[in-house]
């Protein structure tokens, strides 16, 4: 494989490339309380950044969560 090739696999991207997103915004996205996304974050169930005294959690994370939540009832 030379250098000038592309990988297999995409790469992760790079923290600079990650869109955060508030509590309040999680909230917002996934239609639950402001304390839902908290007790999510502490228990975690959803990764977050702490940022001062302030979380901020990766949009992909959101999706990944709300994804695996999905179940069939019946």
């Amino acid at each position: 494989m030379s250098a000038n090739s592309e990988p297999s696999q995409q790469s992760p991207p790079g923290i600079g490339e990650v869109r955060f997103l508030t509590v309040a915004e999680v909230a917002k996205l996934m239609r639950v309380s402001k304390m839902t996304v908290y007790r999510l974050v502490h228990a975690g169930e959803l990764p977050a950044a702490r940022v001062g005294r302030s979380f901020r959690v990766a949009e992909k994370d959101v999706h990944a969560y709300l994804e695996h939540a999905y179940y069939n009832a019946g």
